[in-house]
């Protein structure tokens, strides 16, 4: 990785003059109070390392005569300079060959010199960083479709499964009544098979009372044979045996007509009347077992789509697994950065530059340096973090902070290093006391 030994600015911005040896790895903080100087210095090492589209719109101090100098030493044996009236570019390596803003464009990376960019950049377009340089943008944006689909399906499915329950829950049941719909018809019909029977006994009783008003009218013919029964008395003999065969039938008929009993129709009549209110039961019951039913049919399709999605969510953990992400603990989440559990807002200032930094240098793994203007909006101890952070990775920070205290590694005032160690390599916020 490249990083930046050495420092020379003259007349840039509001630099009269300024030299610096940042530390080789750690954080290297220049320190000052506002309109000093301090992001003066990170310009102008954005201008000479990233080319004519940093150059600032007025470059040379104001009230200098003398054009601005830059130079910069880098750690792979690169010389770096702008001078002259029109500061143009010199690149110098270590064969004593020039060459110009291609070799330095090889590890040079861009956000490293706009860290702050990077920091501020939408949620969106953080994850979108990140996926380019991984490679598995395309994938992980499918992957993160199905699983919005099968999230929402499941959702879907689960409201629609508590609402039937709830429904089936709430139903009334009449265990009384039967299984199926009553048929009005087969009820009917029971009904007219009773009345054809009642209305054979009633001719039966008919024939009765016809062979009995019979016997009388005969009985009476006798008496009137009886008085002249003188005359008439072949005549009394054939109504007599009329007679007794009358009686003989009176008798039989009377012993049918005894054992005959009427059947009541009154239930029938009353499962007529109340035929619509039995079947609105049954409905009702209908309508439970239904509801149940399509309560557990959902419920088994929650189910499965909790198996696809879980499915699907670690065939993401495995496809960011797989990727190569430059930091532990880093991954992409409904297309957010989300570091050891946190999405950005909820990341301490610490985490939000060890997580920046190290995204920068996935981009452009040669370049071991990044920009920080600003810092002042960081505590002494996100400082530390991040600064054992760098260290540990080997990386380099350059950054300002509106403060004189002991954590600046360095000092400007009024465009001058007035730090006694000015001309020394710069301290670390280790070798400081805050």
């Amino acid at each position: 990785m490249v990083t930046i030994n050495k420092l020379e600015l003259e007349n840039v911005k509001r630099i009269k003059t300024f030299k610096m040896q940042p530390s080789a790895k750690g954080l290297t903080v220049i320190g000052g109070n506002n309109a000093q100087g301090k992001t003066s210095v990170l310009d102008a090492i954005a201008w000479a390392l990233g080319g004519e589209r940093y150059r600032p719109s007025d470059p040379q101090r104001t009230g200098s005569t003398i054009p601005p100098m830059l130079k910069i030493v880098l750690s792979n044996g690169l010389i770096v300079e702008r001078k002259g009236k029109n500061s143009s570019l010199t690149v110098t390596d270590p064969t004593g060959q020039k060459a110009g803003q291609r070799i330095l464009d090889e590890f040079v990376e861009a956000l490293a010199l706009d860290l702050p960019k990077f920091m501020h950049a939408s949620s969106k377009e953080k994850a979108n960083t990140l996926l380019q340089i991984i490679g598995v943008g395309a994938e992980l944006a499918e992957l993160e479709c199905q699983e919005k689909e099968q999230y929402n399906e499941r959702l879907t499915i689960g409201r629609i499964a508590d609402q039937k329950a709830k429904y089936a829950k709430e139903q009334q049941y009449f265990p009384e009544v039967p299984n199926e719909l009553v048929s009005p018809s087969e009820l009917l019909k029971q009904q007219q098979e009773i009345l054809i029977r009642n209305g054979e006994n009633q001719r039966q009783r008919n024939r009765l009372h016809e062979i009995t008003r019979n016997k009388e009218q005969a009985l009476e013919r006798l008496q009137q044979l009886d008085a002249q029964i003188e005359a008439l008395s072949a005549q009394k003999r054939g109504q007599a045996e009329t007679y007794k065969q009358l009686v003989r039938e009176e008798e039989t008929a009377m012993k049918s007509v005894a054992q005959l009993q009427d059947e009541s129709t009154a239930e029938l009549e009353a499962s007529i009347a109340h035929i619509e209110e039995i079947n609105r039961k049954v409905r009702i019951n209908m309508d439970k077992d239904k509801a149940e039913e399509d309560a557990r049919e959902y419920a088994r399709q929650y189910d499965e789509l909790t198996v696809m999605l879980a499915e699907t969510r670690k065939a993401k953990a495995a496809l960011l697994s797989e990727a190569g992400l430059p930091l532990p603990g880093l991954s992409i989440l409904d297309g957010e950065l989300i570091y050891n559990g946190q999405r950005w807002d909820n990341m301490s200032g610490a985490e939000q530059l060890i997580v920046s930094t190290a995204i920068v240098r996935k981009l452009k793994p040669e370049c071991g340096f990044v920009l920080l203007d600003k810092l002042e909006q960081m505590d002494l101890e996100t400082l530390r973090s991040f600064g054992d952070w760098l260290e540990q990775e080997g990386l380099q920070a350059i950054a300002t902070r509106v403060s004189t205290g002991d954590e600046c590694s360095i000092i400007i005032e009024d465009g001058y290093a007035v730090s006694p160690e000015a001309s020394a390599p710069a301290k670390t916020w280790k070798e400081g006391t805050f």
